[in-house]
């Protein structure tokens, strides 16, 4: 049981990375609003393909919760009927938690296949959750904590469905990229947790420098977020990609200029974990995502934010952060060790 626990939670963690990317991808393409209600889109379980879908014509069968575009607004059916010949009002009532009326099939598209990358990501998460009640009387913090997993993937939902309904206000898109951050903290502490496999015996400076290091790599990501949605509201009023870094406000340069200090402290983590004589792979993957991480930065500073380098640019991010917080639970601190004997299993 144990074992299946431990492949269910990485194969959860894989979906979630999933779940990120095709959310960047989604506000790379501008196609956040593809579907303009939640959890159905347009009032169908399956989207239109057709712009004649969400037309009123007569003689046609409407279901209840189905909708229109009418008069640059959405309108919602009342109830199962077929239309006549003429537009009757009353079958029809206006959707009005935001104002947005456009059906543009690639983006409801795009945005229909982010949403199922979720629901059905919830389903290893709901496998693993149950699974993990086999540690109950071993480790009773692993059911609780896949309970409060679980419980995010559901507030995580429930926030997909307010940022809809708020016509993507920019702090709850936030919030709903560091819900997804929380999620994967968590799973990486549920998989370390689960492994019994010994630690690692680093120098005592190796691990709060590390704790250090991914507190502001997290921040980073915070920054690099903000960042992203004021290019995203520049590009919607109309700015070109190759004007974005001109008007950019001031926390761009913050973004940029708080790189060289995450870089610098990597740095000192790259010398102490020398010093110490740990082995430097365990280090590799840290710094070929910074190394391509700063490639894409200059890519977007530079060549006009390029779309395909911008949900690159994010994903790589949280998965610095994962991989320094996989890193963080594999190590345990002690104030002399001998040099080259530090192993990890």
């Amino acid at each position: 049981m144990e074992r299946y626990f431990r492949i269910l939670a990485r194969v959860t963690l894989v979906c979630v990375f999933l779940i990120v990317l095709a959310g960047s991808v989604v506000r790379m393409t501008g196609s956040g609003m593809g579907c303009p209600d939640w959890p159905k889109c347009f009032g169908y379980i399956i989207p239109p393909t057709e712009d004649e879908q969400v037309q009123w014509e007569p003689n046609r069968v409407y279901l209840e919760g189905q909708m229109i575009v009418r008069n640059d607004a959405l309108w919602i059916a009342q109830g199962n009927f077929t239309t006549a010949n003429e537009y009757k009002a009353e079958n029809w009532e206006r959707y009005d938690r935001h104002d947005y009326a456009i059906f543009n099939v690639m983006h409801t598209w795009t945005e229909y296949i982010n949403r199922l990358i979720g629901a059905f990501s919830g389903i290893p998460m709901l496998l693993l959750t149950l699974l993990a009640f086999s540690y109950w009387k071993k480790d009773k913090l692993i059911p609780l904590l896949s309970l409060f997993t679980l419980f995010m993937f559901g507030f995580e939902a429930w926030l997909g469905k307010v940022v809809v309904d708020g016509n993507l206000i920019p702090m709850q898109i936030t919030l709903h990229m560091f819900g997804a951050l929380i999620i994967i903290a968590l799973l990486i502490f549920l998989i370390a947790r689960s492994a019994d496999k010994p630690k690692m015996e680093v120098d005592f400076k190796i691990k709060p420098l590390l704790g250090i290091v991914m507190v502001l790599s997290a921040l980073q990501i915070f920054l690099g977020t903000n960042v992203r949605e004021e290019v995203d509201s520049l590009l919607r009023s109309g700015v070109l990609r190759n004007d974005v870094v001109e008007v950019l406000p001031v926390i761009f340069k913050i973004h940029r200029s708080y790189s060289i200090l995450l870089v610098l402290m990597h740095l000192s983590l790259f010398v102490w974990w020398r010093k110490s004589g740990l082995d430097l792979k365990r280090l590799l993957p840290i710094f070929v995502i910074i190394t391509v991480e700063i490639v894409l930065g200059i890519t977007l500073t530079y060549a006009g934010f390029p779309k395909l380098a911008q949900p690159a640019h994010l994903i790589l991010g949280m998965m610095l952060f994962a991989y320094q917080l996989h890193l963080y639970l594999r190590i345990t601190s002690m104030k002399k060790i001998q040099s080259g004997e530090a192993s990890l299993a």
